[in-house]
């Protein structure tokens, strides 16, 4: 029987999960878990790189376990875990800190964009992100690493790391770190801004009315619906670049409803916006239903998401180490007897 190639991937736990994060990553990941050994963990180390709230660091954490178990990640075939929980990531991360040459870093366009945001006040763990995600990856020997457009910079830093480690302490046919590689999986539904159909959907947006998250009441999804941007254009079709919300909106409906774009674009194509937003409304309560009532399920049961969470981090670890292990033996670190 041949074994599953291990994926790795995670999320960080600031905000809340919207629709673009289900419908483009966390659907897919789902549909097809069952071909891979996944290892999923909340990136809770990577949420301090910027300022944050204490208070709720910990309560997102949960939050965010709880919704991959409702959205249908299935322990069978994933392993869920927190990344503060495995101490193997910070360690790592200042080995490969002393063999990372700075230059590598100050060249990373995220830390550009974000360090001219925060001034004076950027700190160093903005500038060290990407040796931290390099960190991540390499502990579990991932097969496959899942990477958007904003994150293939830090996967090639990655394998750069990779290449300068194994030069420096690895004998030519015997590397000590795998080199990832990328996975481009299908790409799930592109979901943009209710105010703004030209952008992506995003937890940064300082507007919640430009997203509808996963825990979302009935009541607040009407209303971000009913105040969502249109045109004045009555009748609704699907890829028009001078109509980005009606493209938008059919788009939620059409992954939501279950309808083909053909069924979608013959249904709507002499509606007005009033008509259709309350269809829209419908659909996309109906669709999280489900996961919003095995999420209640979950959070009221915390023995039941420690322990998913407590299992995760036992089988995190025993693959973390091993391969901390070798790092140290390779660069020359004492082992205690």
């Amino acid at each position: 029987m041949s074994v599953r190639q291990r994926v790795l991937s995670g999320v960080q736990p600031t905000g809340n999960l919207h629709l673009g994060n289900y419908l483009g990553a966390i659907r897919n990941w789902v549909e097809g878990q069952s071909q891979y050994d996944n290892f999923l963990f909340i990136a809770d180390l990577h949420a301090v790189t910027l300022p944050h709230n204490p208070a709720e660091l910990a309560k997102n954490t949960y939050t965010l376990a709880a919704l991959y178990l409702a959205c249908g990640l299935d322990l069978t075939h994933s392993t869920i875990f927190v990344q503060s929980h495995v101490p193997a990531h910070t360690e790592l991360t200042w080995l490969l800190n002393c063999i990372t040459p700075l230059n590598w870093l100050t060249d990373m366009i995220q830390f550009k964009e974000k360090a001219v945001k925060q001034g004076e006040n950027v700190g160093v763990g903005l500038l060290d992100y990407p040796v931290l995600m390099a960190s991540d990856i390499l502990l579990y020997e991932p097969d496959k690493v899942p990477v958007g457009e904003d994150q293939k910079q830090h996967l090639e830093l990655t394998r750069d790391i990779v290449n300068r480690f194994n030069h420096l302490f690895a004998k030519p046919d015997q590397p000590v770190l795998k080199l990832p590689e990328p996975l481009i999986r299908k790409e799930g539904a592109r979901v943009m801004s209710l105010t703004d159909g030209t952008k992506k959907m995003s937890k940064s947006d300082p507007s919640e009315l430009s997203r509808i998250n996963l825990l979302d009441s009935a009541d607040e999804i009407a209303k971000k619906i009913k105040k969502c941007k249109t045109d004045p254009t009555r009748g609704l079709e699907f890829d028009n670049p001078e109509r980005p919300e009606s493209n938008n909106l059919l788009t939620l409906y059409m992954v939501l409803s279950g309808k083909t774009k053909e069924e979608v674009a013959t249904e709507c194509q002499d509606m007005g916006w009033g008509q259709f937003k309350p269809l829209l409304t419908e659909t996309v309560i109906n669709a999280l239903k489900p996961i919003q009532e095995k999420y209640q399920a979950i959070m009221d049961d915390r023995g039941y998401l420690e322990s998913v969470l407590r299992h995760g981090k036992h089988k995190a670890e025993a693959v973390a180490n091993q391969t901390l292990a070798k790092v140290k033996a390779a660069m020359g670190y004492s082992t205690p007897l």
